[in-house]
């Protein structure tokens, strides 16, 4: 979570809405490794890191599990809704049109 909220803290908690998948889910990517203040190794030779968040709802394991694997109903998924209002109530998120950044 910490990771999380430093490349959060990068991008000025400013996402795009189309970051957000319809299946619970956002993305988002830094272009430099400097940015969210990790420590260089030359070795891996990262310039950036793309972040992919999964959002869940309590239960959701069985889909997983080996034992008593299960299917989850649609009722239960975690919409595009969902995620932007976790986002925007957890981190104090901003969500932003295409024509929002380009005015800006």
């Amino acid at each position: 979570m910490q990771l999380l909220e430093s490349g959060l803290k990068v991008k000025e908690y400013e996402l795009l809405r189309r970051n957000f998948s319809d299946t619970g889910c956002f993305r988002f990517d830094i272009q430099e490794h400097i940015d969210p203040g990790i420590k260089y190794d030359p070795l891996t030779r990262i310039y950036g890191i793309d972040f992919y968040v999964v959002i869940e709802r309590p239960g959701y394991r069985v889909r997983r599990c080996c034992h008593c694997k299960s299917r989850v109903g649609v009722q239960h998924h975690a919409t595009k809704d969902d995620t932007m209002k976790w986002f925007q109530v957890k981190f104090e998120g901003v969500i932003l049109n295409k024509s929002q950044v380009i005015a800006a």
